[in-house]
Order: structure tokens, then sequence, then C-alpha cells
């Protein structure tokens, strides 16, 4: 997964909830995009030609736009640590932010303004310009763009995007992208595709899964660009769609850095949605060619990761295991690169260690959320519990982004009596808690390459990880690393060997400090801020050099 990020797909669930389909399925539970697309125009000026970007006036041309989507600044940790820490510590390039929400206003930022951060533009997937009525620019074609449209969400990359984007320019130059969803057209549109594609589904569920994706379309391609000279992704998605989007417009290098493999994870939400009716049985055929709603999800961010993947100059991501995902949706070899994620080893490594004289204490570092499966590390205290006297387990990290989750994990403390035992801290300064810690442990259902294991490596603390993402390569290194192992991998939701690997390496001292005195060495190597840093302004440089000699 992106680590401790929050996709729109999953924030659009208050949206989603304003219109349910009219049956007893439920929208409640789904992780997808918005379904009500509310037709506000932005108010900002918008310059726009068919063949140039469409942006605002007078507006700053930036070093470097990254563009987030659902994350940063208003969740914590993970992605929106990463980018926060990427512009801070760049502090000689000017960026602007493009935050993707579903609808407005924004949530309260978890961060603090950064003096090099010239701009934070949000893009709202339930916006549109214009208003009501139908008075289409002579110069465009409805027909021809509902085809290009049907192509693209389908099975299409980057060319189809670029032609989506020249068929709409008029519209969005006459601020009537709105009609594209309040007309008769677009009623008519819809019903061809749903007679042609799936007339055995819902029509309520169809349309509404179709005015999501198509409704998010309009907005990311009618958006006012922010002017830089790099766009930087960290999904592909819509956050994805608008880097493409940018790089077709400008002609300027658009570059991904990937956490986890976005299409991947809408694709186990799709699967996992209650509200999407099964109106096909394939049974256990491969090739069955009919389509239901899933597939129509699926296939669509599909699109737009291949959009995305043939617009970037440069495709990297955290670690190996992402990249034949990339590759099976259009990523060149070519373009691919990996850059780890980085901590501050310096300031970590020279941090005070537990001795086996304090009391036996672990923490879980992360979010109280059921991605990260606090309740099977609960459930792993509870196993050891009367085999370490004065056992402390600590969780460590915020506890507002999901209530319910976290009262049914303090429940579960209380079940079974472990109030004197497990603490959650709240969102914390974990240099203030390495200190007394002896075994970190990661219980995570879904990672990409997770901070919290990195940072716990360089204060010389060893992990009992669920093997999940890069946590393998993290504890036992890659294939040219021959220092060892750094901890204990278990299976997902396991609590008794969650428990058998933590009791392992609290009652063997000299096994502890060994497992924790690798993982220093594998991030000092590997895994270091500097390293990383340098890694990023590089391509920066490299990137910007190369257009002030007129190449890109």
């Amino acid at each position: 997964m992106t680590p401790m990020f929050t996709p729109v797909a999953r924030m659009s669930q208050r949206v989603g909830a304003k219109r349910r389909p009219m049956t007893g399925s439920a929208t409640s539970g789904s992780d997808l995009p918005a379904y009500r697309f509310a037709h506000a125009g932005y108010s900002a000026p918008v310059q726009t030609t068919a063949l140039g970007p469409r942006r605002s006036h007078g507006a700053p041309i930036a070093d470097v736009c990254i563009v987030v989507e659902g994350a940063y600044p208003y969740v914590s940790g993970g992605v929106s640590a990463w980018v926060h820490g990427l512009i801070r510590r760049q502090k000689d390039l000017q960026f602007t932010v493009v935050a993707i929400l579903p609808e407005p206003p924004p949530p309260p930022a978890k961060y603090e303004s950064l003096p090099n951060l010239a701009g934070l533009h949000h893009l709202y997937l339930s916006e549109t310009y214009g208003s009501t009525g139908w008075h289409r620019p002579r110069a465009f074609d409805q027909a021809e763009f509902d085809k290009a449209v049907d192509l693209f969400l389908t099975s299409g990359g980057l060319a189809e995007l670029a032609n989506v984007d020249r068929l709409i320019a008029p519209l969005v130059k006459a601020r009537r992208t709105a009609d594209l969803l309040n007309s008769t057209l677009a009623w008519n549109l819809v019903c061809e595709l749903y007679a042609r594609e799936m007339p055995h589904e819902s029509f309520l569920h169809f349309f509404w899964a179709w005015r999501a994706l198509f409704g998010g379309l309009v907005a990311t391609l009618s958006f006012p660009l922010p002017g830089a000279r790099v766009y930087h992704t960290v999904s592909t998605g819509y956050a994805g769609l608008l880097a493409a989007r940018a790089a077709v417009e400008t002609g300027r290098p658009a570059l991904i850095t990937e956490h986890g493999i976005y299409t991947n994870e809408r694709r186990i939400e799709i699967l996992q949605a209650d509200w999407i009716v099964d109106t096909v049985d394939k049974g256990f055929a491969l090739h069955d060619p009919r389509r239901d709603l899933r597939d129509f999800w699926t296939r669509a961010f599909e699109s737009y990761a291949r959009a995305c993947y043939q617009a970037c100059t440069e495709v990297i991501t955290l670690h190996g295991a992402n990249q034949s995902a990339q590759i099976m949706q259009g990523a060149a070899p070519e373009r691919m690169r990996i850059i780890p994620n980085g901590v501050d080893y310096t300031t970590l490594s020279a941090l005070p260690r537990a001795s086996a004289e304090d009391p036996p204490t672990v923490a879980l570092i992360g979010r109280v959320v059921p991605i990260k499966d606090i309740k099977t590390y609960i459930q792993a205290i509870d196993l050891i519990r009367t085999r370490f006297p004065g056992l402390t387990a600590l969780v460590m990290g915020p506890t507002d982004e999901q209530p319910d989750y976290y009262q049914e994990c303090k429940s579960l403390v209380s079940e079974l009596n472990l109030g004197d035992i497990l603490r959650f801290t709240g969102q914390v300064d974990v240099t203030q808690y390495f200190p007394r810690i002896h075994v970190n442990v990661l219980t995570s259902v879904s990672e990409s390459q997770p901070l919290s294991v990195l940072e716990a490596a360089a204060a010389a603390i060893p992990t009992v990880a669920s093997n999940v993402g890069a946590c393998r390569e993290i504890l036992f290194g890659r294939r040219d690393d021959q220092l060892g192992a750094g901890g204990i991998l278990t299976d997902v939701a396991s609590a008794e060997q969650t428990a058998a690997a933590i009791a392992e390496l609290l009652r063997d001292h000299d096994r502890r400090t060994r497992c924790g005195l690798i993982m220093q060495q594998r991030v000092q190597r590997y895994y270091d801020l500097g390293v990383v840093d340098e890694a990023y302004a590089a391509i920066y440089r490299r990137h910007m050099a190369a257009q002030a000699h007129g190449v890109a």
C-alpha cells in the first residue's frame, strides 16, 4: 500500500452516502471514488488553448509541483510525511502542491506551512466548471469526445488521454465542462454505454459508477494546472492522471514515486466492496468476455496507470517488489529506478539503547486503523503477558483517523484485561521512546516500505513484521546484502506467530542485540536520508537543466 496513506477513494465514503443506489446494496462500505458530483466552478481565472496548458493567470512557476491524492497535508505519516520531508529538505527549490480531495471543504491540515512551499491547490473531484445549460462551442465535437472517453476509460493509455484532453479543450476554454454531466447528450451517452456494455447490470449502479469515473476525469482535465518545471506525483490514480495531463500540455517532465501500487490497492477494495452486486457469474472461467461493475472500475484505474507510466520520464518506487506490477501496467523498464525511503541515521543511531535490565518493552508504531491490524498485535501481547513480568506494550500513532476502529481496539484491550500492560500513546516523538523499546512490531496487512521499521532499525531496534511490502527486504536485505537477519517475519494476521517472534527476541538479549546492529548497518548503507535526498535533488537538477538548454 501507499504507506499510511488515505486515498481519495477511501475519503469519498462520506460522499457516497448522500446518493446510494436505490436497491438493497449499500454504498457506505465502499472504498471507491465519490458518487455525487456537484457542479460549482472554480473562481480562479483560466487561460486555455487547445494545445497549451490550462492554468491560472499570473501564477508563479514553481520548480516542482507535487501531486497528492487524499494525503498531504491532511493525513499524518506515511506518504504525507514523505512529501513534507522532501519539500522541507530541498530548501533551494520552490514547490507547489496539488491536493486531490473528493469535495470541499478540506479537513484541518496536519503539517505546518513551509517557507519553500509557494502554493497549495485543491482539486476537488466533485467540482467542474461552468453553469447549467448547453451552449456548445463550435469546435467541440460531442460524438468524437464520447468515443474518445469510452476508449480511454476501458483500455486507454497516454495517447488516448492526450486525445481526450485535446477534445475537451474548447469546453474548458468556454467554462462549459459542467454540461458534460448535466445535459441530454450526457444522458444519451450513459444510456448507450449501458446498453452496449452492461445491460445485465442495475442501471442505477451503472449510472453512478459512470458518473463518478467520468466526473473525476472531467474535474482532473479542467482543473487550472499550476505552472511548474517538473511535475511529480506520488501515485497513479487521479494524481497520476493530472501529472500525465501536465506532461501532455506543457511538454515538461513528469515523475512518479510510487510507494504502494495504487491499482492493486484499488483492485482489492473493489473486490471487497459490498455495494457492488455480482450480476455476472463467471465461475472458474478465465476468459469470460462479459463485464460487470468491478471490471468497469478496475479497467478505468488501469487506464489511468498506463497513461501515467507512459507519460513519466522517471518511474520510481521504493523497492523492487513493486516493479513487476509497474511493468505489467505499461511502465518502460529503462525509465524505472528504485529510491528507498530514507531516515535520519545520524540522529537515530546516536540514541541510547534499552538494556537487558530495563522492563521488557515492545511497540507498534502506526496509525490505529484496520490496515495496520492493531488487533493482531493486541492478541499477541495477550499471549505473552504471563511470560514477561513487567511487560509494557505501546501503540504509538494517531487514533483519530478511524474512531470506531480505535474504540474496537480499546474494547479488546479491556476484554483481555490488558489495561495495565498496553497503552495507546497517540502521536508522539518516537525518539523519546526508542531508548526504552526492546522490540518493534508491525502487524499490517498491507505496506510498502514502512518508515517505522527503518526508523527503529536506525536506532538498533530489531523488528517483528508481517511479510508484506518491503519488510522482507528490510529485515533480510537485498540480493547483494550479506549482513544477515535483522528481525523475524510472520504471516499476516497471525497473533500466534507474532507472539512467538516477540518472545524469542525478548528472552534472547544477544540475538536481539545482534539483530539490532545488523538493522542499523543496513540503514546506514542503503536507507540514509542524505543519500535519498541527494538522489531526488540530482533528478530535479537534471530535468531543470535540460529545460534551460532546450532539451526538455
